[in-house]
């Protein structure tokens, strides 16, 4: 593994641990002597995304993080709970099994997993996602939302 800080090739493990992402190892470089962090994923394959104009492309975890980042910035999530929400989502996209699908499906159950985790960046995805247009169209789903939470 080569060294972020001198990149040098050679390092050795200090810790490792496993958990739903992958398996985590701390490193420490032989060269410089820094310490880093390594995840390490299985390359599994994920369908293609079928988009609403009929492109195709691969599923990009990093674009759903980016997407729910903006949704919850200034909102008392972490980081690690919006992990969390990608990898249940990107399961679910596996346990389906087929080789495409289409990228409102995906966007389904990325709300309806962030109306479980926090109503108010639930609001702000949903804004966006169901092109919410006017403050009516909102309040009506702001009010759907209190709706089932009573």
């Amino acid at each position: 593994m080569k060294c972020p800080h001198c990149g040098a090739e050679r390092s050795r493990v200090i810790a490792t641990d496993h958990d739903a992402r992958g398996i985590r190892r701390r490193r420490e470089c032989r060269t410089c002597g820094q310490r880093f962090t390594t995840l390490e994923r299985p390359i599994l394959t994920t369908p293609l995304v079928v988009k609403r104009d009929g492109r195709r492309e691969e599923f990009d975890r990093q674009k759903v993080l980016s997407g729910l980042r903006t949704a919850c910035a200034r909102r008392p999530i972490s980081a690690d709970e919006l992990e969390r929400l990608v990898d249940r989502v990107e399961d679910r996209i596996r346990q389906m099994g087929k080789t495409e699908i289409p990228s409102r499906v995906i966007g389904d159950l990325v709300i309806a997993e962030l109306r479980e985790l926090d109503p108010v960046s639930y609001i702000r995805y949903a804004i966006v996602y169901l092109g919410l247009e006017d403050l009516e169209a909102v309040r009506a789903e702001i009010n759907r939302l209190l709706e089932t939470e009573q």
